[in-house]
């Protein structure tokens, strides 16, 4: 294996790692726009429609410029206020209670104290 082709088969890798992420952040934004799961579905069925037209091009560059179109396309177009998960970050749920203040310490005894 040449040096060349080595370095055609790295760029494929990464332009195809590109295309996936593209296609799954854009799968789940679709999520955040469909209210219901049947407008969810005709979304993201024209959305593979989208991706699967384009599946048979070869020349890197053309490759390339597809991949920078297409997450241009997604940054314009992402939600405004995507749903995220309650216990993840930046979710209702996420650091609810807040750490107590030095100096107060807490006995997690469970109904074991002394009631003597």
């Amino acid at each position: 294996m040449s040096v060349g082709t080595a370095s055609y088969l790295a760029r494929r890798a990464a332009q195809k790692e590109r295309v996936r992420i593209l296609y799954r952040r854009a799968l789940k934004d679709t999520l955040n726009w469909a209210v219901h799961r049947h407008l969810f579905y005709s979304d993201a069925d024209a959305l593979r429609e989208k991706f699967e037209a384009n599946k048979q091009v070869a020349d890197v560059d053309v490759i390339d410029r597809m991949i920078d179109a297409g997450e241009t396309t997604y940054n314009k177009w992402r939600h405004p206020d995507p749903y995220i998960v309650p216990w993840a970050p930046g979710g209702t749920k996420f650091c609810r209670n807040p750490t107590p203040p030095p100096g107060i310490e807490i006995i997690y005894n469970f109904g074991r104290e002394d009631n003597d």
